[in-house]
């Protein structure tokens, strides 16, 4: 069979496009495209209102104001905190601005040089100047931010860190698997635990290399930590299931590459108990942000029915929680903090960050 040449160019072009290859001007020969982020089925960006930009938009000018000269953002004993700045640069990443790029470039660059300034050479991640409660929390954080940025930029001085910190991460991973909240392989429990694998995912998605066993050691440990109602306890002891750890438990199974099985689909509608509702009555001090930012996940990854649900419902609810200076405070940690998880649950349809992609 013999194709003219105008047949044959159009067959070469259509393949071309089919598996994305399509070189663009100036790029390197057989370089695939540029990916663009996907819009999730009917949930994408539709789901970002007029009225939800605008919200979303005073709180990463809050964070803005609250960045301090060498690149920390946080407040009261939260100042100079690695979590804190790490979340609020994801905060702005999320909203498609990368280091010395878009509007809030600058910022991330500033949070991301005081990250850098803050590894030490045995890949620990962590402030001297204030002693605060789990500091493998600020470690995790801040690790899934430089796996974020390396991510989206390419960098070597990014790289040569974030292998550091991942390699802490898998030399003090304890005997269940699990992680806490100091540098040693002792103890463990579930929230500090999907800080760390949430990192490493990040990590891995980067393309920096992270042990198999350490991820299906986690995977063990999570699912033992889950109760019969579906929910998680804290630690492998017994212990009642609570919806901020909860959520955390089911993140920590898609982060390890778990997305179908009974542990998924009871933890998902143990959380579905607490999907946000008008009047509903909120404690001060009940981790109400770090619940809504691995829940907002959770049903980001479920997709269909369970997202569709439960992200009008947050996206309503802290549309009438944010303060009149665009930022949000409920759990008694700093302004700084809650804001930028506030704007990061609110981005989630935005799907910039890579650990956010299903």
């Amino acid at each position: 069979m013999t194709f003219a040449p105008a047949d044959l160019v159009r067959m070469l072009l259509s393949a071309v496009i089919a598996t994305g290859c399509l070189v663009f001007p100036g790029s390197q020969t057989g370089q695939a495209a540029p990916r663009v982020p996907k819009k999730v089925e009917t949930s994408g960006l539709e789901l970002i209102t007029p009225k939800t930009q605008k919200a979303i938009d005073q709180g990463l000018a809050y964070l803005a104001s609250r960045q301090h000269e060498d690149g920390w953002i946080g407040s009261g004993r939260y100042s100079q905190n690695v979590a804190v700045t790490a979340l609020g640069g994801m905060a702005f990443l999320s909203a498609g601005h990368t280091p010395g790029r878009g509007k809030y470039g600058e910022n991330v660059q500033e949070a991301l040089k005081f990250i850098l300034s803050h590894c030490r050479p045995n890949g620990f991640i962590k402030d001297d100047k204030n002693s605060y409660h789990g500091p493998m929390y600020g470690h995790g954080f801040a690790t899934l931010f430089l796996a974020e940025v390396y991510g989206m930029s390419p960098r070597k001085d990014v790289r040569k860190k974030l292998e550091k910190a991942v390699e802490l991460i898998v030399n003090t991973q304890n005997k269940d698997g699990g992680w806490r909240y100091s540098p040693k392989p002792q103890d463990a429990d579930i929230s500090v635990t999907v800080c760390q694998v949430m990192a490493l995912r990040a990590a891995r998605n980067a393309g920096i290399y992270v042990p198999k066993d350490v991820i299906q050691n986690c995977i063990t440990y999570v699912k033992r930590s889950q109760n019969p109602d579906g929910g998680f306890r804290y630690q492998l002891r017994r212990g009642e299931s609570r919806f901020p750890r909860s959520a955390a438990g089911v993140v920590a199974l898609y982060s390890a590459g778990i997305y179908k099985g009974r542990e998924v689909e009871d933890g998902l509608k143990y959380l579905m108990r607490f999907l946000p509702r008008p009047g509903a009555v909120r404690r001060r001090r009940d981790h109400y942000f770090y619940g809504h930012y691995y829940a907002v996940q959770a049903m980001w990854h479920a997709g269909k029915n369970y997202w569709m649900d439960w992200y009008p419902a947050i996206r309503d609810e802290l549309l009438r929680r944010q303060l009149p200076n665009g930022d949000w405070y409920n759990d008694n940690i700093c302004r700084e903090y809650d804001t930028a998880m506030a704007c990061l649950i609110l981005q989630m349809p935005n799907n910039y960050l890579p650990i956010f992609e299903r």
